[in-house]
């Protein structure tokens, strides 16, 4: 298991988490003004509702599966008996899932046939085995999965959504090409996992275990999702919900690049503390906590420079509320960059879930609490700074949890840094943000050049991470290189 595949494997799963959320990117600019603001905010609300029921779904059956199958990779015994095991328990939850979604969208007054069309999303979550790929740190075919997919699902929007009223056509198109993709990669399946022994069936054997997994996965849902929920509930206003969805999607995209890392890692970590590597975990987690500075203080800082030139031309008119809204929302990408280290990569693979769970437990708590006045005071933008603020508790109470085993103090020191040369950037893009007019190339120009400065500074402060991944990466190329000349 080498560092190299931990390299590829990161590519691939950026690709994943990307593609996962690149489809409504590519396609914003256009639906944004087919639909218009309350046309997508119906959407998001529905979606938010047809997720609760997802969740139930799922109940923890991915994170278990993807746990237990990084521990038994190299055994195709046990992970066949794994995999099996932990299929036909999510066969059973989802199964009754969808059934009582059904009854209740049969009952919804409004909306009822967007509510039963995505239906759909659940019948995805009952053919998923992307968590067994993942367990196995195989990345490479759900990426392949989700580009010939991800293609299809953008070429069917432009050539069948054409106006307003065809919003079922497009939430037609959201679900059935995730049921498709996820069919797809059960082909794979044969040249990794053989039959077991009917004796060797007991998916209900570790149901405790899957729902401590379950536990805070709802609790992660009340203040990743609800939000959407209660801006419906309270304001009433199908288009404040548009401005948020719209503003979650660009910084989603973005935080899917750091947050990519700790999917690859999540396995890998599973498999070292299955054989007692205590070092080379530690070792993992600065670089992991290294990786969030190095990415996130930029992505962070470019948003707020650059969220005012970007909204108008991509969005359109009448979306003028994304700006604030992205500029709010930008400042998870580092904290839930560090959660992400901290809770998925370390404590679930680790076996201390239950701290995990206290820690999204009182981020929910805290998220809802906010929400109930903040959304009635400033809607939308009221339940940006709930998010964050529920996030930051969320990371905080996390890293209280691992004080004792990684030094809090190591790691901010290393974020000093990022921290210089960020600032630099943003002295750099300030008059530009004012002086630039909103377009393409104006965007583009103060991505590039912000970019630029940024890696220039950390250059000149001679960044160890940052050159020594540069110089490992040269030389990797290199290598590729002389190996295919040497074949040829």
């Amino acid at each position: 298991m080498s560092q190299k595949s931990i390299k590829k494997n990161y590519i691939f799963n950026v690709a994943y988490q990307v593609l996962i959320i690149l489809t409504p990117l590519i396609t914003a600019p256009y639906l944004s003004r087919v639909l218009q603001p309350d046309g997508i905010g119906t959407v998001s609300f529905v979606e938010s509702i047809v997720s609760y029921f997802s969740l139930v779904a799922v109940m923890g059956v991915s994170s278990y599966g993807q746990r237990e199958i990084s521990y038994v990779q190299n055994d195709i015994e046990k992970r066949s008996e794994v995999f099996w095991n932990t299929k036909l328990l999510g066969f059973c939850t989802s199964g009754i899932t969808i059934i009582l979604y059904i009854v209740f969208a049969l009952l919804q007054k409004n909306n009822s046939t967007i509510y039963l069309i995505l239906s759909l999303n659940l019948v995805s979550v009952f053919f998923d085995i992307t968590w067994f790929f993942q367990g196995m740190e195989d990345f490479a075919k759900t990426v392949t999965r989700n580009v010939i997919f991800k293609i299809i699902n953008i070429a069917y929007i432009f050539a069948f959504v054409k106006s307003k009223n065809d919003i079922i056509i497009y939430v037609f198109g959201l679900g059935i090409f995730s049921v498709l993709g996820n069919i797809s990669l059960w082909a794979y399946l044969p040249k990794y996992i053989k039959k077991v022994k009917l004796s060797a069936l007991k998916p209900f054997k570790d149901i405790k275990v899957v729902l401590s997994l379950f536990i805070p996965a709802v609790a992660v849902q009340i203040y990743t999702v609800l939000d959407k929920t209660m801006i419906g509930v309270i304001t009433g206003s199908s288009a404040e919900n548009g401005y948020y969805e719209q503003a979650m999607k660009i910084s989603r995209i973005l935080l899917a690049i750091i947050t990519a890392l700790g999917t690859v890692m999540v396995p890998r970590i599973g498999y070292l503390f299955q054989n007692g590597k205590k070092e080379d975990i530690q070792n993992y987690m600065y670089q992991g906590c290294r990786f969030v500075w190095l990415l996130g203080v930029p992505m962070c800082l470019g948003i707020i420079m650059t969220a005012g030139n970007f909204v108008p031309w991509f969005f359109g008119v009448g979306y003028e509320k994304v700006v604030p809204l992205l500029q709010i929302l930008s400042l998870l990408i580092l904290i839930i960059g560090f959660s992400n280290v901290v809770g998925s990569q370390y404590l679930i693979p680790t076996k201390r879930q239950n701290k995990f769970t206290i820690s999204v437990t009182a981020g929910a708590i805290v998220n809802f609490c906010l929400n109930t006045f903040m959304i009635y005071f400033f809607k939308s933008i009221g339940a940006a700074i709930a998010s964050v603020a529920a996030e930051t508790v969320v990371t905080t109470s996390m890293i209280l949890f691992v004080r004792k085993e990684f030094s809090v103090k190591h790691i901010l020191k290393e974020g000093c840094n990022y921290f210089i040369a960020g600032a630099v950037m943003t002295v750099v893009l300030l008059p530009l943000s004012k002086l630039f007019a909103s377009s393409v190339f104006h965007t583009l120009a103060m991505v590039l050049i912000g970019a630029t400065v940024y890696f220039i500074v950390l250059l000149i402060e001679k960044d160890e991470f940052l050159i020594s991944n540069v110089i490992n990466l040269v030389k990797q190329i290199k290598d590729k290189i002389l190996h295919n000349r040497r074949k040829s």
